[in-house]
């Protein structure tokens, strides 16, 4: 008898104030693991487990309910890394923060792209060292691309736009997603993308 394929999900108690699990969440992820299980924590605060192929709708659908967000793993955009939004969910910008990871979370792109934001200049969310990066400042929003964390080349990002309103940041992420899909090579991350495409291109073609 043939092993089970095993399909790779990405989890994670959604956007909040910081990483959290409840009791509820915990019992039914441990319900589709093995006792030896191997259950990876990333850096973007998701757990990485594996679901046999048949099962894989049944577990979605009730990890979600138990209060977890599921997404695909591999190339795709990262769920959104936070901060701990220190000073309460409307000054840092926690509805905002949802939003753009519900609109970017599981999109398919050249390589691993991992976004983070924070709620003040503070950038305890670590933006400035994401591929893209969101810091709010009063009530506009400034939008980095091509930070790295890792490497001898690592790098800070690079100030794409200021001043932005939420449907304006919406709409600029969108579009710096949608270059770097049709632009990217495979498996160029996106600082790499950034400086071989060119900044001033980008910017061009972004129509800022």
């Amino acid at each position: 008898m043939k092993n089970p394929k095993m399909v790779p999900l990405a989890v994670n108690g959604g956007i909040g104030f910081g990483a959290k699990l409840t009791p509820r969440q915990l019992i039914t992820l441990g319900s589709y693991l093995d006792e030896d299980a191997e259950v990876e924590l990333t850096t973007f605060q998701q757990l990485i487990i594996k679901v046999e192929e048949d099962k894989v709708q049944q577990a979605t659908e009730e990890l979600k309910n138990a209060g977890f967000s599921v997404y695909k793993a591999g190339n795709y955009v990262k769920s959104l890394r936070t901060c701990n939004f220190c000073k309460g969910a409307e000054v840092e910008g926690m509805p905002v923060a949802k939003e753009l990871n519900d609109r970017i979370a599981g999109q398919e792109v050249p390589f691993t792209l991992r976004p983070a934001y924070t709620g003040c200049p503070n950038a305890c969310g670590e933006p400035l060292i994401n591929d893209i990066g969101v810091i709010k400042r009063d009530e506009h929003f400034q939008l980095y691309i091509g930070g790295k964390a890792v490497g001898e080349d690592a790098q800070t990002g690079v100030l794409l736009k200021d001043g932005l309103e939420p449907e304006e940041l919406y709409e600029l992420v969108d579009n710096v997603l949608e270059v770097y899909r049709k632009n990217g090579r495979k498996r160029e991350r996106m600082a790499k993308f950034v400086s071989r495409y060119g900044f001033d291109k980008m910017k061009q073609e972004l129509n800022i």
